[in-house]
């Protein structure tokens, strides 16, 4: 796992946003695993600009969301698949068809898990797969626990990420969702290269749990560990608690 750190957020999210700009242009035809979440904007907000200016080009590539809250429809404004039209897909060249969801609202859930599997090897896999981590240490909605799902799966949520998620519900934690349908941590492991960004103190220990830390299935994110090609991007705040050496 190589480590990398910024003096700011903003330094991050530039260079992430950079990383998918030089992966278009040497690979138009690309797999990208995106996540949600506000680590994710100031990436998205960079990747528009460097669109605008011709340096992105999204025509041929297809992109992968890691998950969606189980009960809302892609047109509820506070989906995941909301989200991503707003903060990034309507502002850059990417075609509709390339962009891919799980369907929260999907009548059998088992069978959408295995079409988004299934959807994921007729790609070809992901190329770049892009993450951030939740202060428990979760990925994706890959919840702390005592074993982990492997593939794409229905996520019970706790209830620190569900209160993490409050504000794109208004702040009430009751409307949140308790389920999400979710990658599973062998389905992301998959990605050719992953870079997980996080920034701000309230990352810190989870972070130092992620980096330093043994795999356990207790902090998802450690697995990271187990990857060849995994990087870990941070600030100095979300850096803070990492032993010397």
């Amino acid at each position: 796992m190589k480590l990398t750190i910024f003096e700011r957020p903003a330094d991050a999210a530039a260079a992430a946003a950079t990383l998918v700009a030089v992966q278009l242009r040497d690979q138009p035809a690309s797999v990208l695993g995106l996540p949600t979440g506000r680590t994710s904007l100031g990436i998205y907000d960079e990747l528009v600009r460097l669109h605008e200016a011709g340096a992105a080009d999204f025509s041929r590539a297809h992109t992968l969301n890691l998950d969606e809250f189980v009960g809302l429809p892609s047109t509820d404004r506070r989906s995941y698949c909301a989200f991503m039209q707003t903060h990034l897909f309507r502002r850059v060249n990417i075609p509709p068809a390339h962009v891919h969801f799980l369907d929260g609202r999907a009548a059998d859930v088992e069978a959408e898990c295995l079409r988004y599997e299934r959807l994921i090897d007729q790609l070809g896999g992901i190329d770049l797969q892009l993450l951030g981590v939740g202060a428990n240490g979760h990925i994706g909605f890959n919840e702390p626990a005592r074993t982990l799902h492997a593939r794409t799966h229905r996520a019970r949520l706790t209830v620190r990420t569900r209160r993490a998620n409050a504000p794109l519900f208004r702040g009430r934690l009751r409307e949140v969702p308790r389920e999400a349908l979710s990658m599973g941590m062998a389905t992301i492991l998959h990605a050719r290269r992953i870079v997980l960004m996080a920034t701000g103190a309230s990352k810190a220990a989870a972070v130092a749990r992620m980096v330093q830390g043994p795999v356990t299935p207790r902090v998802p994110a450690s697995f990271l560990q187990l990857h060849r090609h995994a990087e870990v991007w941070l600030d100095r705040a979300a850096a803070g608690r990492l032993k010397d050496g």
